[in-house]
Parts: C-alpha cells; sequence; structure tokens
C-alpha cells in the first residue's frame, strides 16, 4: 500500500469526475493544498483572476474552560481544579473566534477552470455570497471517494501508526504538499510551504519530508558501501 498519492493518480482522479463542479473540487483541493472546509468557503470575491491569486479565510472556533469558583483555566480532563481543590461540578466555557486569512497563488490552468465554471453560473449564493461549490463537508468526502472509486486509486496507509485509509480530501492536501517536498525540501522551500498550508507549527510541515524523502535509506546504505569496496 501506499502512504500518499502521485499527481499522475490525482489526474486520474478528475477524470473520474461526472461534472465540471466536482473535477474543479478535486483539483482546488490538490493545486491549492487547502483544508476541505477552506475549499468549500472559497467564494467568487475571494479569486483574483487578473493576479492569479485566491484568498483562503479560516475561522477556527476554540472553547476556553474555567473553574467556576476561582477561575482558574482547565484542561478538558480535569476532575478537581488544581488550585482551590474543588470538585469540578461546572465549569465556566469561554468560545474564542480565532480568524486568519493567508492568499494563495493559483495556477493558470486551475484559474482557467474556475473562471468557466464560474461563467456558466456554477457558485450557489447563500447569506449573500457566491459559495464556488455550495456542498456540504460530508458531501466532498462522498464525491472523492466516489472518483478514486471509479479510477480504481489504492487505499492509503498512514506512515506513522500504519492505519489504511480511503483517499480523502484531506489525502489531496496531504499529497500536494509530498509533492513539494519532493521538488524541493530546502529550508525556504519547507518554509514556504508552511506559510502555504497555513500550518502554525513547522514541525506539521517537516512530517511531509519525512513522507516524502529516502534520507534515511540513502543515508544507512552509504554507510555500508565503504566497507564493501
Amino acid at each position: 500500500m501506499k502512504a500518499y498519492l502521485e499527481p499522475k493518480e490525482i489526474t486520474l482522479l478528475e477524470k473520474a469526475a461526472s461534472n465540471l463542479r466536482d473535477k474543479l473540487l478535486i483539483r482546488t483541493l490538490f493545486h491549492l493544498g487547502c483544508r476541505v472546509t477552506e475549499a468549500l468557503g472559497v467564494t467568487v470575491e475571494d479569486i483574483d483572476f487578473s493576479r492569479l491569486l485566491l484568498t483562503i479565510k479560516h475561522l477556527k472556533i476554540r472553547v476556553k474552560l474555567s473553574c467556576s469558583n476561582c477561575g482558574t483555566r482547565l484542561g478538558a480532563t480535569h476532575l478537581f481544579c488544581p488550585i482551590c481543590g474543588g470538585r469540578i461540578e461546572m465549569s465556566r466555557a469561554e468560545q474564542q473566534e480565532h480568524r486568519r486569512q493567508r492568499v494563495l497563488p493559483v495556477d493558470s490552468d486551475t484559474l482557467k477552470l474556475l473562471k468557466e465554471y464560474v461563467q456558466r453560473g456554477g457558485p450557489v449564493t447563500r447569506n449573500g455570497k457566491q459559495l464556488i461549490f455550495g456542498v456540504t463537508r460530508h458531501r466532498a468526502w462522498q464525491i472523492v471517494r466516489a472518483c478514486a472509486d471509479k479510477a480504481g486509486l489504492p487505499k492509503l496507509v498512514n506512515p506513522e501508526n500504519g492505519r489504511v485509509h480511503n483517499v480523502s480530501p484531506h489525502k489531496l492536501r496531504d499529497a500536494f504538499a509530498v509533492n513539494a517536498v519532493k521538488r524541493d525540501d530546502s529550508g525556504d522551500g519547507l518554509r514556504l510551504l508552511q506559510e502555504h498550508l497555513g500550518h502554525q507549527s513547522f514541525n506539521t510541515t517537516a512530517k511531509y519530508r519525512k513522507v516524502a524523502g529516502e534520507e534515511h535509506r540513502e543515508w544507512y546504505d552509504k554507510l555500508w558501501k565503504a566497507d564493501e569496496s
């Protein structure tokens, strides 16, 4: 089994799509390397056709818990307050919204497909916004899975825990990241990839280098070649 999809397999996935919307969804997830929630939030207004750019808006809601007696911050598994020692019968929950956005370059072929889709009237209007796809997260998952089955793509294995997964929207994001690392695994390349993917931690980005590279194997093999000569 494989750990990630190759670009040629993504092409097969696109060809398996039965309509322009599904093809564009697959292409957007791979060519932009964005999260499925980010792709589904893209509106016509987010696309700058003249400058070949697309703005990704990301909303993350964090819930903070605190002791109702003394106000100490709590973890989700706390049974007793670490400061006042009181049993956690009730805790205060505070929601914090974190809004971020990043502007991504878009290749001309993907932009051409987006333009054609918009001109055909594909976007769906909701709450005054023209959403490019207008489908739910679950429906997006179904689209990718159905196209993968139709294209005969293999299941993928997580190299860290050995778990087997079906092809999903997030696997297209993974494929983008691995492909990027294969082409440029320099410090600058990884930094730009981190920025592009919207990772807060560099460690999250660095895992793709481990998946994409054969550095360990090459290093290990070189240890013994000197003895053989």
